[in-house]
């Protein structure tokens, strides 16, 4: 690029600043054509042909650029005479088959893979409508919604504590309408989990949609952000409505503090716009949000934005910390249910692995079986998992949470701002992390 001329370079930056204008890409690929860049003219047009497949202005650059002529009539699928099929279509001269070839290194594919066929006796699906009405429901049909799931909060050991906020604070009010209706309590609601990472922050959130007999959808932020500029507050804003389509529904976000970071802190604007868009979803003027409980879970709330805190939205926090005793007992016992194991002491296994996520937890299992596995290939006897494979792989596993209680408690002692952060702080010197 530092051969292009002046001109060029400001043209490039006018098509990044707005990468769907076709007009102003096609004219960008003009200039390359005429200063003998002719792959670069390809791929632009190549682009252009991606956000507008029949335009006729487009296919004919393309084929200049490539030193190919151009068809006989000088048309290629105008407004009048609309394109024809490829089995009717007279021959051009143009093989599209090259100028995939060539610009492939430049342009993805559309379509990776062709839809299945439909199996015998399969019905068209039903398109839904979209919000206002019209035919066409965007990327609504995109976002994967569980329909609701036998997981409540009796499968989730132990952590009664968490139960009980949960209960209180969130779901009792939820699953009395009546007497919401009554003390003038919407039907909605928001809950802001936090806590290290591997502790079942996204396993509760499941549990609280099977508690509520509601439908569930996570979401993160690969799901929402997009390269083009409006796609992701469009993604935020169809996140949404596919839930509101689907309530009463639990909608999970995860990793919060990526889709809803502090705005001060940014430099994109893009992002910002996200981020303003999301705090818009939430409000849902009107009513919208009407039996959609947004669940939302970070390991760093400190880097949420504040205005995700405010009343109406994120209103209530939770913290999750490490499973207690019997949640432990609870978490060996399910990742040992289908593995050869032989004098299990799952009481002294539960109290050598204090302060170990459920993460943890499941990596000492997979361990300790890995240590079995190895010994009967070395000895060509197979033998059962015992308790010296699981204790000397607890003592191998170091507590992923480290470093996590590591950075958190600085936060908690010093920017407890508003007391968000005392449930940490009791729990740091009850356990004499402080």
């Amino acid at each position: 690029m530092s051969n292009e001329s002046p001109l060029i370079q400001s043209m490039r930056t006018a098509v990044a600043a707005a990468p769907a204008d076709v007009p102003l890409r096609l004219h960008l690929a003009e200039l390359l054509l005429g200063e003998g860049l002719g792959e670069a003219a390809v791929a632009e047009a190549a682009v252009a042909l991606q956000h507008a497949p029949g335009d006729a202005g487009a296919r004919a650059l393309m084929m200049r650029a490539m030193g190919l002529p151009a068809p006989a009539d000088g048309k290629a699928g105008t407004a009048e005479e609309p394109e024809q099929p490829a089995a009717h279509r007279p021959s051009t001269g143009f093989d599209w088959a090259a100028a995939e070839d060539e610009v492939a290194g430049a342009v993805p594919p559309r379509f990776v893979t062709p839809a299945p066929a439909p199996g015998p006796g399969a019905t068209a699906p039903e398109v839904p409508l979209a919000a206002d009405g019209s035919g066409d429901p965007g990327d609504a049909t995109a976002w994967e919604v569980d329909t609701p799931g036998s997981v409540t909060l009796a499968d989730v050991g132990g952590m009664q504590e968490i139960k009980d906020r949960l209960e209180a604070a969130f779901l009792a009010p939820m699953r009395n309408p009546e007497l919401g209706r009554l003390y003038g309590k919407s039907l909605r609601g928001g809950l802001l989990m936090y806590g290290p990472p591997g502790c079942g922050k996204t396993f509760i959130a499941r549990a609280v949609a099977g508690e509520l007999g509601a439908s569930f959808m996570s979401v993160s932020i690969n799901d929402v952000l997009d390269m083009w500029m409006g796609n992701s507050e469009r993604n935020m804003h169809e996140v949404f409505e596919t839930a509101r389509r689907q309530a009463p529904c639990v909608l999970f976000l995860d990793e919060v503090d990526a889709l809803g970071a502090k705005r001060s802190r940014m430099q994109h604007g893009g992002m910002r716009n996200t981020v303003n868009q999301l705090l818009t979803e939430l409000d849902g003027v009107g009513g919208a949000n009407e039996g959609v409980f947004v669940l939302a879970a970070t390991n760093v709330p400190w880097d949420v934005d504040i205005a995700l805190r405010r009343p109406g939205r994120l209103d209530r926090t939770l913290l999750v910390l490490p499973p207690d005793a019997p949640a432990r007992e609870a978490i060996l016992r399910y990742h040992l249910r289908d593995r050869p194991i032989e004098s299990v002491d799952l009481g002294k296994l539960v109290k050598v692995t204090e302060d170990l996520s459920g993460a943890d937890l499941a990596h000492v299992c997979e361990s300790a079986s890995e240590r079995a596995l190895l010994d009967s290939t070395r000895t060509g006897v197979v033998r059962m998992i015992n308790m010296k494979d699981l204790l000397g792989a607890a003592k191998e596993v170091r507590p992923s949470t480290d470093p996590w209680f590591a950075s958190a408690r600085n936060v908690a002692m010093f920017a407890n701002e508003g007391g968000m952060y005392d449930e940490l702080l009791a729990y740091l010197k009850k356990r004499r992390k402080l």
